[in-house]
C-alpha cells in the first residue's frame, strides 16, 4: 500500500515577476504549498504526519493511480510510477528520488485538514536557479511508510479538479503595506 504524490509547479512566471519587481526580493516574501483536502467515503487517518521534499530528478506526468479502484493508469509506458520516472528511465530509488534537504513536515490531527506548508527555502532556491525545480514529493515519514498495513486514505484535490479554488497552489505572502 505504499503511495506517494509528486507535484510540480512552473516557476518561470515567478522568476519573471521577481525581475519586474512584482514579487519582492528573497527574504521579503514567504511561499506556501497549499493542497486541499478532498472528502471521500473511505476511512481517514488521524494523528499522522506528511513529509514534503524536493524531487531531485525530472519525471514525466502520467495518468496516475485511480484512488477509487486502485488501478495504475500509467498506460503505454507514459508517465512516472513507483519504479520509473519516465517511460523508460528508472528512479534511482523505488518510489522516487528526493533531496535530503530542505524537507517540510505537517501534522494532521483529524485527517480532514488542508496542507499548508511554508516552503520558502525551496522555492527561493528554484527562483535563484541554485536547485533544479522538479517539484515536491509528498509522503509519509519513513518509519510510518514501512510500518504494518494501513487501511486509511488521505486525498487532496488535483490540478484537474472541477473546483478551481481547491486546486494545489504555491501562494506568495508578503507585507505590501505603506
Amino acid at each position: 500500500e505504499l503511495m506517494r504524490t509528486i507535484i510540480q509547479f512552473d516557476t518561470a512566471e515567478l522568476i519573471v515577476d521577481r525581475a519586474a519587481g512584482k514579487v519582492p526580493a528573497s527574504g521579503s516574501v514567504s511561499w506556501y504549498l497549499k493542497m486541499f483536502n478532498a472528502p471521500h467515503s473511505q476511512t481517514v487517518p488521524s494523528e499522522f504526519n506528511l513529509v514534503v521534499s524536493a524531487v531531485s530528478a525530472s519525471w514525466e506526468e502520467g495518468y496516475g493511480l485511480d484512488m477509487d479502484y486502485y488501478e495504475d493508469l500509467t498506460k503505454d509506458v507514459i508517465g512516472s510510477n513507483w519504479i520509473r520516472r519516465t517511460g523508460s528511465t528508472s528512479w534511482t530509488s523505488a518510489g522516487g528520488d528526493y533531496h535530503a534537504s530542505p524537507t517540510f513536515t505537517q501534522t494532521f490531527s483529524t485527517g480532514l485538514e488542508d496542507m499548508e506548508l511554508d516552503v520558502s527555502d525551496l522555492v527561493e532556491q528554484w527562483v535563484a536557479g541554485t536547485k533544479g525545480n522538479y517539484g515536491f514529493g509528498v509522503k509519509l515519514p519513513d518509519a510510518t511508510e514501512t510500518a504494518a498495513r494501513s487501511f486509511f486514505t488521505k486525498k487532496f484535490f488535483g490540478r484537474d479538479s472541477e473546483f478551481f479554488f481547491q486546486r494545489p497552489v504555491i501562494e506568495a505572502r508578503w507585507d505590501s503595506s505603506r
